[in-house]
């Protein structure tokens, strides 16, 4: 019993301290977004409008996770599970840390070719260089990474859930609109990377 007691007080610190650090990386992330140095303007050459739709419903898988805590706060993920749940808040940690560096890597690498929108602009590259090489859609990854981080450090399991179902939903809608317009701008080429770079998921065919 006072073994038990005693991870469950480091469970909760631990909860505490992974979700402190969740945070602090969410400030990092939104940054690296907000105050990235404006580049060129650009050209539209084609868009793609329909993605807002897939972008709504990635912002929309966001508030559950923020909304639906656990109870009582900074409880194991799982109701009892305080080994599991001191494995997973380092894991959120170790997910939101790399979240933001791929967000950063990714938006360096992308430069004026970054946007909202689904588009491409004139002289329009396909980037299959730095995180391009890991994975097609690192920006993507980066968001579904904080998603996940802040679910295991605050949110109900099932939120999490539901809120992973609907970004993924929303996402393969801005992909499949994306990739379209890089298919018919890029042909063999952009079908070359797709056969070999994972689009969300790291070293998985997802």
């Amino acid at each position: 019993m006072v073994w038990l007691d005693q991870m469950e007080q480091i469970s909760y610190y631990a909860n505490i301290v992974a979700f402190a650090i969740v945070i602090v990386t969410w400030f990092v992330f939104a940054g690296t977004f907000l105050l990235r140095k404006q580049p060129e303007t650009t050209m539209d050459k084609t868009r793609a409008p329909k993605s807002w739709f897939g972008l709504i419903l990635q912002c929309l898988s966001f508030p559950p996770v923020w909304m639906v805590r656990r109870s009582p706060i900074f409880s194991p993920v799982i109701e009892g599970q305080y080994v599991l749940n001191l494995i997973l808040q380092l894991l959120a940690v170790i997910i939101a840390i790399s979240s933001v560096w791929l967000a950063m890597a990714a938006i360096k690498e992308l430069g004026k070719q970054w946007s909202l929108a689904a588009r491409l602009v004139e002289d329009h590259q396909l980037i299959t260089t730095g995180v391009y090489q890991t994975v097609r859609h690192p920006i993507y990854t980066a968001m579904l990474g904080m998603l996940v981080a802040t679910g295991l450090a605050y949110s109900n399991w099932i939120a999490l859930v539901v809120s992973v179902i609907v970004f993924i939903v929303g996402t393969k809608i801005r992909t499949n609109l994306e990739e379209g317009l890089l298919r018919d701008a890029f042909g063999k080429e952009f079908e070359d990377w797709k056969a070999k770079v994972p689009g969300l998921i790291p070293f998985l065919k997802i």
